[in-house]
């Protein structure tokens, strides 16, 4: 077989010293983006790809396929049912070469190793990073559709905790565009699996986290149901002033009038919290 001929047989390319070397030529700008993603935030399912980065769920199947034959990618299936979940995409070597070179370092010195991500097929915490991410992949679809929004910053939770560690870690920080307008967030994404007493714990870290910010930066939660959200918010009521509540239902995004500010009377879009306290308490 030769090596050369990558996508000829639906065979993978082999791993060696000229990988990269063998990628490259084939990688699009919109490939390297994908591959940005995951190494910044681990994993990704088809349908999150395809918010980020394409208009049809098949246009990006097709090239993840390629991508996972060049190695740029790799893939599993979480033991669940149903079996035809989507897979799920991790960065494989081709994709760590890529992203050593773009940040001027041997692929030995990335915080990326091919088993972990591998493995977290089996991580009791696979779920919730999925959702979060999801979150934000909804803001980059609603990005690419409307030109005169962006989100302009997304970061990780592992780079959160990097950053914030000592006195909170969120499940994301992002800061989201529309026009002139900018609203800066960090995301506590809630699966519903946590005590009112632990979500209140949490606050007293966050306030002080807020308290340091430069700017005007909200704590939002995002719950998976009305029920849990209003009992949640009862837990909440000591937060910081700069507190929103939403619950994403599937199909929506969270640009959309979902967010409920503590005191506040009506659910306001995303980028309206950018008022800061003085919107949030004219909604009461």
């Amino acid at each position: 077989m030769n090596p050369h001929r990558w996508d000829i047989d639906g065979r993978r390319n082999s791993v060696d010293d000229r990988l990269l070397l063998r990628v490259a030529p084939h990688l699009t700008e919109r490939d390297r983006q994908i591959v940005r993603l995951l190494a910044e935030h681990r994993v990704l399912t088809t349908r999150q790809v395809c918010d980020a980065a394409f208009d049809s769920l098949r246009r990006a199947e097709v090239r993840l396929l390629r991508l996972y034959r060049l190695r740029v990618v790799d893939r599993f299936r979480p033991n669940r049912w149903p079996e035809s979940s989507h897979y799920h995409w991790v960065l494989d070597t081709a994709g760590a070469a890529v992203i050593a070179r773009e940040r001027g370092l041997d692929s030995n010195s990335l915080d990326w190793r091919h088993e972990r991500g591998l493995a977290l097929a089996h991580s009791s915490q696979l779920d919730h990073r999925l959702g979060a991410n999801g979150f934000f992949t909804a803001l980059l679809r609603d990005a690419r559709r409307r030109p005169e929004c962006a989100l302009v910053a997304w970061w990780s939770a592992w780079r959160c905790a990097n950053e914030w560690g000592e006195l909170a870690r969120p499940d994301g920080y992002g800061v989201w565009a529309e026009g002139n307008s900018r609203v800066a967030f960090i995301l506590e994404y809630d699966r519903g699996t946590e005590s009112s007493d632990r979500l209140a714990k949490k606050l007293p870290g966050y306030r002080m986290l807020l308290s340091q910010a430069v700017a005007p930066t909200w704590l939002v939660f995002c719950f998976p149901g009305t029920r849990r959200e209003a009992n949640a918010r009862r837990a909440l009521s000591g937060g910081p002033e700069l507190l929103a509540t939403a619950v994403v239902e599937p199909g929506s995004s969270p640009a959309d009038a979902v967010w409920l500010p503590l005191g506040g009377s009506r659910r306001l879009r995303l980028v309206e919290l950018a008022g800061g306290v003085t919107h949030a308490r004219a909604t009461a």
